[in-house]
């Protein structure tokens, strides 16, 4: 059976096309995708059910994660071997129009949906940001449960939304139960928990070309916001002991770094599952072990 200790691990991703998407996944970060104008995310690394990320090379080419936390698991996650599910969502986002108002459970809340799923906390990493572009992050101070169920009712829910235009390489905590949406203009890499629930709170009274609005989760949504964390900002890097790594997150999910290396330096060798992402430059890896 192949080592996965051999050599690092590369990905197919996997594509979904949204209203929301657009082309930048292809032009700006050259994603291989088909026709259309509305490619909203490409799922780097996944293992949530149907949607399993596939090894794209080498001897273990065409095995899902799924399959390989099933098979691997000591030598893919370490000390959190005892996992039957890897537990974060990799992916890149093309927001070309403003995306939906949401909030996402905790884990406590995702367990008792049918079916459970997990919570979902989640970071973004701006890549790209067009002038004007903003994140909604977190509700304004003060602003009650009764207050967001009336701006709803209002149609205006944005009057007690956080906001802010971010710069390229700002970094948004967003940890469940924060209302958020992205808006137009910005190209995101988000690392999160690996759930796909979602409440929708607000869709910016859009409607489709029947004159439709979108199905909204009004009381699941309401039921799982933390309406005492307030406005959310980008987060304050900090450093490390290790040269040219600072820390942009760590919390109980994920520790999330950006790295701005030069020459040679380690990676691993402490019992945990690393996810590099190239934003860029380029990044030769060299394993240490051998057959």
């Amino acid at each position: 059976m192949p080592n996965l200790c051999n050599s690092p691990l590369r990905f197919q991703p996997l594509f979904r096309r949204y209203l929301w998407g657009g082309r930048r996944l292809a032009t700006v970060l050259g994603k291989p995708l088909g026709d259309g104008e509305d490619y909203a995310e490409s799922w780097e690394l996944v293992d949530h059910g149907a949607d399993q990320s596939q090894v794209l090379s080498g001897p273990l080419a065409g095995r899902t994660l799924g399959e390989l936390v099933q098979q691997h698991a000591t030598e893919l996650l370490g000390q959190h071997a005892h996992l039957t599910q890897f537990p974060l969502l990799f992916k890149l986002l093309d927001c070309n129009r403003t995306l939906s108002v949401q909030v996402h459970p905790n884990d406590e809340q995702g367990a008792q949906l049918d079916p459970p799923d997990l919570g979902k906390t989640e970071a973004w990493v701006v890549l790209a940001a067009e002038p004007g572009s903003k994140i909604y992050a977190g509700l304004k101070p003060g602003v009650t449960r009764e207050d967001l169920r009336a701006s709803l009712e209002a149609g205006n829910c944005e009057t007690c939304l956080h906001d802010f235009e971010p710069q390229v390489g700002d970094c948004v905590f967003i940890q469940a139960g924060t209302v958020h949406a992205l808006g137009a203009g910005l190209l995101i890499a988000e690392i999160q928990q690996a759930s796909d629930t979602t409440f929708r709170l607000f869709d910016w009274n859009r409607v489709d070309a029947d004159g439709n609005p979108r199905a909204l989760h009004i009381e699941e949504s309401l039921a799982v916001t933390d309406f005492a964390r307030g406005p959310v900002a980008p987060q304050t890097p900090a450093p490390t002991a290790l040269p040219g790594r600072e820390r942009l997150v760590d919390c109980d999910k994920f520790v999330l770094d950006r790295c701005t290396w030069e020459g040679t330096q380690p990676v691993g060798g402490d019992q945990k599952f690393h996810l590099m992402v190239v934003v860029e430059g380029a990044l030769e890896i060299a394993s240490a072990y051998r057959e």
